[in-house]
C-alpha cells in the first residue's frame, strides 16, 4: 500500500507568523514508516519527494503516484535510497542490490520496477530521497566503505560527527540528488553548526538511531527569524532554501540529509557565525 501527501512551499515572510502547531503541519514529516506501507510526501521545494518504505511480511513496489502524471515513478525521476533498518535488498529492473544498514543505493531516471524487501526478522527501513531528473545515470550501491568520509567538530563545541558522503557528484553521477550521513558521537549533540543557508538548493533532514525517550530539537527558519521543531526517533523536516537546518539532540544521534536544486557544490553555502542567530 502507498500512501501519499503533498506540502506548497512557504513564504518565508509568512513562515514567520507561524504558531508551533502550524510549523509542524508544514514541514515535519512524522509517518515516515509503517508496516507493509510505502509512506512518500510531494514537496514543492524543488518538487522534491521524502519517503519511507518498510516490508515485513511481503515485498513492496514503488508506484507511481498521481502527482507525476507518469507511468512509472522514475520515467522522469532520480531515486536515492538509504536502509535504516535491519539487511534488506532492493531490486531494479530485476538486478538485486543488498543493503546493510547505513548502506545506500542510487537509482537512475528511467527504472520501471523498483521492489523492496526485508531479508532478516528484524525489517529493512528504507528511506528515500526522490528529485525531477533530466537524464539517465547507472544505478550504484554505495557502502560506507565506498563513501567520502570527514571527521568534524570538536568535544569542547558538543558536536564531534562523522559526515559520510554517500550519493555525492564525487562517488555517483546525479542530475542534483546529494544524499549523505552524518553521525555524532556519543556526548556529542550539535549538528550542522554553525548554521547556514543555501538558497541554490533545499534540503531535508532525517533523524534516527535516537535513544528511546530522548528528543531533537530541529533550528530552522531564517538567521534572523530562527524556529525550532521538536522530533522523535525516525522522522524527517523538509528544510527550505531560505532556511537554516541545524539541531541538538539530548542524546547523540544520526542524520540523513538529502538535497536537489541549482548544483552540485557541497560547500556552496552562506553560513551564520551562532552569535549572530536570532
Amino acid at each position: 500500500m502507498t500512501n501519499f501527501n503533498f506540502r506548497y512551499a512557504s513564504n518565508p515572510i509568512d513562515a514567520r507568523k507561524y504558531d508551533t502547531q502550524e510549523i509542524r503541519n508544514q514541514f515535519l514529516i512524522d509517518n515516515l514508516f509503517s508496516e507493509n506501507e510505502i509512506n512518500l510526501t510531494y514537496s514543492m521545494y524543488d518538487r522534491y519527494i521524502v519517503g519511507g518504505i518498510m516490508p515485513v511480511s511481503k515485498a513492496l513496489k514503488l508506484e507511481t503516484i498521481p502527482y507525476l502524471k507518469s507511468e512509472n515513478f522514475l520515467d522522469r525521476r532520480e531515486l536515492g535510497i538509504v536502509n535504516v533498518g535491519g539487511k534488506g535488498t532492493v531490486t531494479v529492473d530485476g538486478e538485486a542490490f543488498e543493503l546493510n544498514k547505513k548502506e545506500a543505493l542510487y537509482v537512475g531516471m528511467g527504472a520501471r520496477e523498483v521492489v523492496f524487501s526485508s531479508n532478516e526478522e528484524k525489517s529493512a527501513l528504507f528511506y528515500i530521497n526522490s528529485a525531477p531528473a533530466h537524464t539517465h545515470f547507472p544505478n550504484k550501491k554505495v557502502t560506507k566503505e565506498n563513501a567520502i568520509v570527514i571527521q568534524l567538530g570538536e568535544e569542547k563545541t558538543a558536536n564531534k560527527r562523522i559526515l559520510n558522503k554517500l550519493i555525492v557528484n564525487e562517488i555517483v553521477q546525479t542530475c542534483q540528488l546529494q544524499m549523505g550521513l552524518t553521525e555524532l558521537l556519543p556526548g556529542n549533540v550539535w549538528n550542522t553548526m554553525p548554521a547556514h543557508t543555501h538558497n541554490r538548493r533545499m534540503e531535508a533532514y532525517f533523524y534516527f538511531d535516537l535513544e528511546e525517550g530522548q528528543t531533537i530539537s530541529h533550528f530552522m527558519g531564517e538567521t534572523q527569524h530562527t524556529r525550532h521543531i521538536f522530533m522523535q526517533n525516525n522522522q524527517a523536516v523538509l528544510s527550505p532554501e531560505w532556511s537554516i537546518h541545524s539541531g541538538a539532540g539530548t542524546s547523540n544521534y544520526s542524520f540523513i540529509w538529502g538535497m536537489a536544486g541549482e548544483n552540485l557544490d557541497y560547500s556552496d553555502m552562506d553560513i551564520c557565525p551562532p552569535n549572530e542567530l536570532r
